[in-house]
């Protein structure tokens, strides 16, 4: 499909918006899902009344409807430049012929929201997808970057059937402290264990909380926000070039406003032609994100993401898969955590554009993205420049191999991600005591003890913090070193759960242990004592005990482990999330194919 020009899209919204009163059978602008009164002629007058009320000339209600989800909120920094990008989404829905409709929707601070914003993830696709289909919109731009946003917004899209656009909000720049450039979240986290291991005092962390986080935007390395705008751009949802703008970037600005005139042309194609998010992602769009995350050193959030996302469309992603594809897709990115660069160096050396270009030869180039080229197209006209400081080409990649790896065992039956490209290869073969936590109180109140039995080649596990456990899957499988041997310098040591891990953090940790623990899955049957084999050779994680004890240690479990609220949307959650291998989406919102 050709973009279509401004010009031909002008043409074409002055034939199809020609000043009648009776529009419904034209199924376009404000007649687009009419509230019925049983008259539906009627509702479209009295639809247009209210519009006038505010303030709408009659002119500009025959143009196509663009609307734009507004997802800016005092509780999320990273969206602190919504307003801003809004008004430039505007200005490019207005010169391209079309009317500009903002809407709220629910917005997911990642480090406002208790107990996770993985919690809420699925009820704001849901909302997302509600206001898409219920409200008259012809197009739309959604908003969003903050970690879970951008995956709730394309979980949300991936049913509409109008065409929709994603528009990154963006990285932030990076901050200094004493000559040292600082970047959230990793140096986070950095900095963090500096002052639990004593090499840095109180007023020194002090100093560093302030200078960690100084512009708008999304974590200024490739944790889960950038991972899913990379991702985004790779599955053809975001116009080409804009996944790693900085947000306070007057590019951004400009990705604003391409976005907000695109999404017109793409409204005032025809009906047959119509790019609706199921066109764009398709298997082989999904294959192609798979190859991106695993070239980034991407998030291990993303691969949960993305099997949400493309399970909404009956696209299966099997970890298997995932181990094939990162054996033949090597690392690219020089970013942390997984290198020593930031977002805002990925835009200088080019920008996701030409870490496309070095993948040409493993992707589908066939597949469609939201500026009506193909992928194949978009990257004929990628310019030559690349900083080969940050982005390696294929014969001299950052590693040989991808990112992420998924484990099997008697440990993980439904599988297990390690972020191979952040660990420790020392530790890839090990077997190892383990040293089990039964839940994040237990981990708070005894981590630290100065008595705990702990080793460096020992492994630490900690259970029930899964999807269906009371914590539902927070990012606390970044165990900390135990205080008493990060003080004796120890940097790194495996580390086993059923949680997740921001993508901005690093270590040799083992996550989304599948069945969870608090639905009994094997996780919940380790002792302290037992010994644990990790093989990223074989891809496994076992669990040594013999199966007669572990017989003897499944008929001791609790009974009610999963939480079971009364009423409202945490009932909702408990009783319909899946695991992490089907992306914990809920069960009913999954196509039913995959289920």
């Amino acid at each position: 499909m050709a973009t279509i020009s401004v010009h031909q899209a002008v043409t074409i919204e002055a034939t199809a918006f020609g000043r009648k009163h009776t529009m419904t059978k034209q199924k376009r602008g404000l007649a687009r899902g009419l509230t019925n009164y049983g008259d539906m002629d009627f509702s479209l007058y009295l639809r247009r009344a209210n519009a006038a009320s505010m303030g709408y000339g009659s002119e500009i209600l025959h143009k196509p409807v663009v609307g734009i989800a507004d997802t800016g909120s005092g509780f999320n920094n990273c969206h602190r430049h919504v307003p801003e990008l809004i008004d430039a989404v505007k200005r490019g829905v207005l010169a391209a012929g079309g009317l500009p409709v903002v809407f709220p929707t629910i917005s997911l601070g990642e480090t406002f929201l208790s107990p996770t914003s993985m919690m809420y993830r699925n009820l704001m696709s849901m909302d997302t997808e509600e206001m898409i289909r219920a409200q008259p919109m012809d197009a739309a731009v959604l908003i969003g970057g903050c970690d879970k946003t951008l995956p709730a917004q394309l979980m949300g899209a991936a049913n509409a059937d109008i065409p929709v656009i994603s528009l990154i909000t963006g990285p932030q720049l990076t901050g200094h402290s004493e000559g040292e450039r600082l970047g959230a979240c990793t140096d986070c986290r950095r900095f963090w264990g500096k002052f639990r291991a004593g090499e840095i005092d109180q007023d020194g962390i002090d100093k560093i909380e302030t200078r960690l986080v100084t512009t708008s935007g999304t974590c200024a390395v490739m944790g889960t926000a950038s991972t899913m705008a990379c991702i985004t751009e790779a599955l053809g949802m975001a116009l080409p070039g804009t996944a790693a703008i900085p947000a306070v970037h007057a590019d951004r600005l400009r990705a604003s406003e391409a976005s907000g005139a695109q999404a017109v042309a793409l409204a005032l194609a025809p009906d047959a032609e119509k790019l609706t998010p199921r066109k764009i992602m398709t298997p082989a769009a999904i294959e192609n994100a798979l190859r991106v995350l695993l070239s980034i050193g991407g998030s291990t959030n993303a691969i949960v993401h993305l099997t949400a996302v493309a399970g909404r469309l009956g696209i299966p992603i099997p970890l298997d898969q995932l181990n094939t594809l990162s054996d033949e897709t090597p690392v690219l990115i020089d970013l942390k955590p997984t290198g020593e660069h930031y977002m805002e160096d990925l835009f200088k050396a080019g920008g996701m554009g030409v870490v496309l270009r070095e993948l040409k030869p493993l992707l589908n180039l066939d597949c469609i993205t939201v500026s009506g080229q193909t992928l194949g197209e978009r990257l004929e006209g990628e310019p030559a420049y690349v900083d080969r400081a940050v982005v390696r080409t294929m014969v001299d990649p950052i590693q040989p191999m991808g990112g992420l790896v998924s484990l099997f065992g008697s440990l993980a039956p439904g599988g297990a991600i390690l972020k191979r490209s952040a660990a420790d290869p020392a530790l890839f073969e090990t077997e190892g005591r383990a040293i089990v936590f039964s839940s994040l109180e237990d981990l708070a109140a005894r981590v630290d003890d100065p008595d705990l039995d702990i080793e460096p080649n020992d492994i630490m596990v900690l259970q029930n913090a899964g999807p269906k456990s009371p914590a539902a899957m927070p990012e606390a499988g970044y165990l900390p070193i135990p205080k008493k041997l990060a003080r004796a310098g120890l940097k790194d040591m495996v580390r086993i759960s059923d949680a997740r891990m921001s993508g901005t953090a690093y270590g040799t940790i083992i996550l989304h242990v599948t069945p969870e623990a608090a639905i009994g899955g094997p996780l919940a049957l380790v002792r302290t004592g037992d010994r644990i084999r990790v093989s990223v050779k074989n891809r496994s994680l076992d669990l040594l005990v013999d199966d007669a004890e572990l017989e003897h240690r499944r008929a001791e479990l609790p009974k009610n482990a999963v939480p079971s609220p009364p009423r409202g949307y945490q009932k909702l959650y408990y009783d319909s999330v899946l695991q992490a291998d089907a992306g914990c989406d809920f069960d009913f919102l999954r196509d039913p194919s995959l289920l």
